[in-house]
């Protein structure tokens, strides 16, 4: 399964990629991941004016977002819009970081897990 990342290089720039996480057959249920651990769960509700400019993500972590859409911009000045449904991996957690701002005047409900160090993805 492929997920959307955020990261930063070496030189503390962000960009766009994809994290592969592997699955295997779980049988009558389909395909799954090995177990993740996580730290914490955080619930959050952003506002329809919401525009954070740039920032790095404060944790390494998955944003699950359960309701309205955010667009995200990195270091080159690319930007993708994520929705409902969408997971993200957030791992620019050193140098500029990314901008984050709300979408079509929604309200985002979201879920962050923050990953412990040694995440393999």
């Amino acid at each position: 399964m492929k997920i959307p990342r955020i990261y930063n290089d070496a030189e503390g720039k962000s960009h766009f990629g994809e994290a592969d996480i592997p699955l295997k057959d779980g049988g009558p249920i389909g395909l799954l991941s090995e177990k993740i651990p996580a730290g914490s769960i955080i619930f959050r509700e952003t506002p329809a004016d919401y525009d954070f400019k740039w920032h790095p993500a404060p944790a390494r972590q998955l944003l699950f977002i359960l309701k309205g859409r955010a667009e995200f911009t990195v270091s080159s000045g690319e930007r993708h819009v994520y929705g409902a449904g969408d997971v993200l991996l957030l791992e620019d957690t050193e140098g500029e970081g990314h901008c984050s701002r709300a979408m079509y005047n929604e309200v985002r409900h979201s879920i962050f897990v923050t990953l412990p160090e040694g995440f393999p993805y």
